[in-house]
This record gives C-alpha cells, structure tokens and sequence, in this order.
C-alpha cells in the first residue's frame, strides 16, 4: 500500500505543475493580445493586458506559497527537490513575462497616439517565436523533455537576430525622417521586450535541464 504521505505530497506537486501551466498560459495571452492590439490599432486590447496583470500577480503568490508549503512539510530530495526549486524560478520568470507584456501594452498605447505609418517590421514575428519558445520551455517542463528544452534554448539565437535586424532597420528610418523618431523608437522598445520574453523561455529550459539531469548549462561558453 503506498505511503499516503508520498501520495499526498505527488498530489501536491500535480497541482503546483497545473497553477504554473495556467500562470505561462496568462502571460502567454497577454503578450498574445499587447502585440494584437499594435497590429489592429485597438486600444480596448490595451486595456484587457492592463487590467489582466493582476491575475498573474495573484498566481505568483499563491505559487511561491505553494512552493514554500511543499519544501518545509515534505522536505523532498533529488529531482522532487529540484522540481520545486526550477518551479519557484519558473514562477518568477512568469510574472516578470506579465510585467513584460503590460510594458508592451503601455509602448502601443504610445504608439497608437501617432498616425499609422510604416511597416511594423517583424514584430509580429518577434511575438510568434517568443510565444512559442516560452510555450515549447513549460511544455518541457511538465514532460520533463531535454530535447525540447535545448530547442528552446536553439532559437534564442533567432529571436536576438529579429531584433537586430529590425533595430537596424528602424535606425535608417529615423535617420531618413525625423518624423519617424518617436514610433519607431516605441517599437525599438516593444522588440527589446519581446527578446527579454526569450530570454524568460530560455531562463524556464534551463532550468527544465537543470531538474531533469542535474546539470547547468547557465552561461555555457563563459
């Protein structure tokens, strides 16, 4: 018969998996529908990110609160207690996610105070990648999959080149238009947070690898 104090504590952690699943699915959705509202000019879509941060927030207490709860009652060992160290840190990087994409919220509604203009370069694809990378890092996550976790950290690669590119690009419009120097520096900014959501997905597959086989391959190469 097995131990209910191990059932209960596997019971526990299910449900702590879950909270952060629904917290990555939030910030997901909100970076979804800040980049949505640049693309159709709606500030109503600024206004749902807005009011949806507080969502986020409440998870991420409960979360650590879970998290604290499991460490100091069951006092898990091995890949458990690697589990719920990668999920406090896991946490973190989802609020700061939130945070990332009201910033977005705030830069369109700047934006949408000038005339539509030029091209908004490859934001939306900016948005796709890093969207998929932090769903690909908690898909690692709960399959406990190093494959795919490395893949994440793959295009990170990609993401950083988006943006390069596009910062460039912006760059000779400004110097072309002067007109151009506060739009474009606002989506300068938008693409500077989508890369730091990359860098949150990457930061998430880390620490899938990390609770998975042990291993860091934080800062690899330094």
């Amino acid at each position: 018969m097995a131990d209910p104090r191990v059932r209960h504590f596997q019971e526990e952690l299910e449900h702590l998996m879950a909270r952060l699943l629904e917290m990555g699915g939030l910030a997901e959705e909100h970076v979804r529908v800040a980049v949505q509202a640049l693309v159709d000019r709606d500030v109503r879509l600024i206004d749902k990110v807005l009011g949806g941060d507080a969502a986020i927030n409440r998870l991420h207490v409960e979360i650590d609160d879970r998290c604290v709860k499991l460490l100091a009652l069951h006092q898990p060992m091995a890949v458990d207690l690697r589990s719920i160290i990668a999920a406090v840190k896991i946490n973190s990087d989802l609020e700061r996610v939130g945070d990332l994409a009201v910033n977005i919220a705030e830069a369109v509604r700047r934006y949408l105070q000038h005339p539509p203009g030029r091209e908004l370069t490859d934001i939306p694809g900016m948005a796709d990648l890093a969207q998929g990378m932090l769903r690909d890092a908690l898909d690692a996550f709960v399959r406990r999959d190093i494959e795919l976790a490395q893949h994440v950290l793959n295009e990170d690669d990609a993401l950083d080149a988006l943006k390069t590119d596009m910062f460039r690009d912006l760059l000779s419009s400004m110097l072309a238009d002067s007109a151009t120097i506060e739009p474009s520096l606002d989506l300068i900014l938008i693409s500077r947070h989508l890369e730091r959501i990359g860098d949150h997905a990457t930061n998430v597959a880390e620490d899938v690898i990390f609770m998975v086989s042990a291993k860091d391959v934080r800062h690899q190469g330094i």
